[in-house]
């Protein structure tokens, strides 16, 4: 079996896997051991291009939305194509910390995406329209 990534638009209708095999007319297979975990999808070919991709382990060749769904599962991804080698981002979540300013008022810090840098330091990061529109993130080990 082939692990893939995707995203496709579907038309969904509510029923149990019953109620649609008796729409269908088919009989409800059985599964041995339980190895089934209760859905099956089949797809023609040409659909199933065009909604999916190999993911030989999910490591190259991702689009910025696939990278920030690894990010929120607290992966590290990064862009094989950065100047600057050892780049990565990792996700921080708000865990109740705040941050203090000079005149001492206390603001809570919430959900943000760091960026290790070519030269060891740890940023703040914003993303940029190529790295929005790029298709060459991984997720690092």
């Amino acid at each position: 079996m082939t692990e893939c990534i995707g995203v496709k638009v579907i038309d969904a209708h509510p029923m149990t896997r019953q109620a649609y095999n008796d729409l269908r007319g088919w009989q409800l297979p059985a599964y041995e051991n339980g190895s089934d975990a209760g859905y099956i999808s089949w797809s023609p070919k040409d659909v199933f291009n065009a909604a999916y991709r190999s993911a030989e382990g999910v490591t190259q060749k991702l689009t910025f939305g696939d990278a920030l769904y690894f990010l929120k599962q607290g992966k590290r991804v990064a862009r094989a194509n950065w100047n600057g080698k050892g780049m990565w981002l990792e996700i921080h979540l708000e865990q109740g910390f705040e941050a203090v300013t000079a005149e001492g008022s206390a603001y809570p810090i919430l959900d943000w995406v760091g960026m290790k840098t070519a030269d060891n330091k740890f940023v703040p990061w914003l993303c940029s329209q190529t790295d929005m529109l790029s298709c060459d993130w991984r997720v690092l080990p």
